[in-house]
This record gives structure tokens, C-alpha cells and sequence, in this order.
């Protein structure tokens, strides 16, 4: 059987066992925000090499500031919190056992890639370094990039927990509810960047953490539970457009929606006014757009890739920074690989890592092969080996956080 008969056959069995209640759009937005992470963080996790061949961390967003726009299609987080509110509210209320059971295994879904990553991690850094020469400093750049995008992963399991009381809100205030989390972030902003910020202390920003991204999840409940209109859907839309036009314009807030070394505010981690304007105008569009996306998913070869993508979205997620480090570690040896281990600061270096971005994700999908059974219950795993995973992860860590 031909190669091209048999993807046609897979994805034509894919699409045939999907469950006629499948909401097909949700899922694509969902498989679309979750490419945008390993893009993102491809596109703007440049190295620079030292002279013993260790590797550090460089944004090209330091030298071409012009790229910061492209950060506004990339960041798709308030995408991903709207459907995971979604799908959370719809689980919920199909549960079968206590909201506390269902929370649990909400819970384990998340936190047993991250275990797993990190474990692993703890066990490669010796062998790296005492077996294969790599020095200290690469391996604390490794380290922090693989610990980098698991912010998220404590933050959505701290929402998912909220879900039953973001459904309550729902139900009683529509998509009113999430209004007081906007307001609270704008609140804090402006302690933080207004006339009294001199004053104010370094941990305030923290409380922007929860609300945040709280934002979009609030929203994707609202949805699913049938109380976020297309009226509302316009409304988000274009005033958070509007919102996002005046914060860049008029209040000067960062035009970069990810964090640029050496740059005095950020607008992630936590969360800025500017992020929760971008998450208004997506969330509006996303709503607006479901329909539409939905009839384009049911052919089967656009379906399929998004079935693929959602069954191995943590280990999307936890592993993507490593592919990269398959490749970058290894060149460091051939010395400045450009769009490698060459400083991010020209025009060649952004083009030859455009060209090494097929090779990550190859890489990506070589290694979520060995990884995906990390993503799916520990079922043969006894008790030891998950006390021996935590002591590593806890370990790995430390070491990463230490860097």
C-alpha cells in the first residue's frame, strides 16, 4: 500500500471514530494555541556560545524590536485558557463522581508530564556532563529553558481547581463575570506603572498572577455555559482591540507581548493589562470564528493533525524546548552554527533560524514518541518509582532554578 493511500486511510479512520457531539473548533483553537508555544519560544530562544563552548540565553527581540508585533499573533495563551475554560466547564458537568474526584484527576492529567520531564532532565544532566563533556554553563541554560514554559502548567492547574465556583459566576453574571478580573489587573497596573510606582513593592505584580490568566478561563466557561452571545463575542472583540490600541499608544506599554532581556517592564509573568486587551480581542474573534472552523475541520486531512496535536498536548508543551536543545547542544561543538550558537542580533541569524524550525519540530515529534506514555496514567508505575520521580524532579528543580 502507498505511503499517501494509507495517511488517507488513517486519517479517514481518524475522522470516523470522532464523536458526533466532538466540538471540532474548540479543539482546533486548542491545537493552534498550543503550536504557538514551541514557535514562539523556537523563534525567540536564541543562544550566544562562549569561549569554553557553554551556551546562554539571547532574544533576538533585544536587537529588532520591530519583531515585537509578531509577538501579538504568537501569544495564544488567552486562546488556551478560553478553551480550556470550555472544556473544563463541559467535563465538570458531565462528571460522574464529587467535584473533588474530578478535580484530583484534572490534576494527575497535569502534573504527571511535568514530573516526568523533569525526572528524566535529572537523570541526563550527569550523563551530559561527566559523559559527554557538555559544560555547566549549557546545562544551566538547558535547564531553565526546559523549566521555563511549566510556569503555566501550576498556574492552569491552580484555575482548573476554580472551575466550579467560575461556573457558578457564570451562570449568575454571564460574561460579566470576568469583568472584576479585568479590573483587578488594571487596578495593579496602574499601582504598579502610575504616579505612585516608585512607592510601591516589587511583589504587587504577583497578584496580577491569578486573575490574569483567570481572565480567558472565566470567558471559556461563560461559553460553554451558554452565556457568552455573539453580541458579547463583538463586544470582547473590539474592545479589546480598542483597549490593546490605547495601552500601546497612549500609556506606552511594551509593544512586545513576551519578555525582552535588559527591558525595564514586561507584559508576561504576571500578566499586564496589555495581555488581558489581547486575550479580549482573541477570545471575541475565537467565538465569532467557531462556526466557520468547525465546517473547515470536518474534512479529515485537516482533522487528523488536530487530533494528533490534542492527544500529545503536554508532552507538546513539556518537551518542546528540548527538541531544540538537541540541536543547538550538538552544534556548540562545531563552534558558531548561525541560527544555532550565533548571537540573534542580525538578519541571517532570524532566516537561518527559520530554516532550522523543520528540524525542531521533527526532532519534537522523535522525542514525544518516547515521551507520550509520561502523558498517560502511571497505571504499572508502583509507588517507589513515583517517590523516585518526584525526588528527581524536585532535584532537577532545584538545579534549574539555582542557575
Amino acid at each position: 500500500m502507498r505511503p499517501a493511500t494509507r495517511l488517507a486511510r488513517l486519517t479517514a479512520d481518524i475522522d470516523a471514530r470522532t464523536p458526533a457531539h466532538r466540538d471540532r473548533a474548540v479543539d482546533g483553537l486548542r491545537a493552534l494555541a498550543l503550536l504557538a508555544v514551541p514557535t514562539g519560544h523556537w523563534l525567540v530562544g536564541g543562544f550566544t556560545r562562549d569561549p569554553g563552548g557553554g551556551l546562554h540565553n539571547a532574544s533576538p527581540l533585544t536587537a529588532f524590536g520591530a519583531l515585537a508585533p509578531a509577538s501579538w499573533v504568537l501569544q495564544l495563551l488567552g486562546v488556551f485558557f478560553l478553551v480550556g475554560g470550555c472544556s473544563s466547564y463541559l467535563s465538570h458537568r458531565r462528571r460522574t463522581g464529587s467535584t473533588g474526584r474530578w478535580t484530583a484527576g484534572r490534576l494527575r492529567r497535569l502534573g504527571r508530564p511535568v514530573l516526568g520531564v523533569t525526572a528524566v532532565w535529572a537523570l541526563l544532566l550527569p550523563l551530559l556532563h561527566y559523559g559527554l563533556g557538555v559544560p555547566t554553563a549549557t546545562l544551566h541554560t538547558a535547564s531553565t529553558l526546559v523549566v521555563q514554559p511549566l510556569w503555566f502548567v501550576g498556574v492552569y492547574a491552580a484555575i482548573t481547581a476554580l472551575t466550579p465556583w467560575c461556573a457558578r459566576a457564570a451562570h449568575r453574571l454571564g460574561a460579566w463575570s470576568a469583568a472584576p478580573l479585568l479590573g483587578s489587573v488594571a487596578a495593579v497596573d496602574l499601582l504598579r506603572y502610575g504616579p505612585y510606582a516608585d512607592a510601591m513593592p516589587s511583589w504587587l505584580s504577583l497578584l496580577n498572577l491569578l486573575p490574569g490568566w483567570l481572565f480567558g478561563y472565566q470567558l471559556g466557561v461563560c461559553w460553554a455555559a451558554g452565556r457568552l452571545s455573539r453580541r458579547g463575542a463583538w463586544l470582547l472583540l473590539t474592545g479589546g482591540a480598542a483597549l490593546f490600541a490605547a495601552l500601546l499608544l497612549v500609556f506606552h506599554y511594551p509593544a512586545s507581548m513576551v519578555g525582552v532581556p535588559g527591558a525595564s517592564r514586561t507584559n508576561s509573568h504576571p500578566p499586564s493589562l496589555l495581555v488581558l486587551a489581547l486575550a479580549a480581542a482573541q477570545s471575541g474573534a475565537a467565538v465569532l470564528l467557531r462556526d466557520r472552523l468547525a465546517r473547515l475541520l470536518l474534512r479529515p486531512a485537516l482533522w487528523a493533525p488536530v487530533v494528533a496535536v490534542n492527544l500529545s498536548a503536554m508532552t507538546v508543551l513539556c518537551w518542546h524546548q528540548t527538541a531544540m536543545l538537541a540541536a543547538a547542544v550538538p552544534a556548540a561543538y562545531a563552534g558558531g552554527v548561525p541560527g544555532l550558537t550565533t548571537a540573534p542580533d542580525t538578519a541571517g541569524w532570524i532566516l537561518a533560524r527559520l530554516a532550522w524550525m523543520p528540524l525542531f519540530a521533527v526532532l519534537l515529534v522523535v522525542v514525544a514518541g518516547f515521551a507520550r506514555p509520561l502523558e498517560t496514567p502511571w497505571d504499572r508505575t508502583g509507588t517507589a518509582r513515583r517517590a523516585a520521580a518526584a525526588v528527581l524532579s524536585a532535584g532537577f528543580a532545584c538545579f534549574a532554578l539555582a542557575a
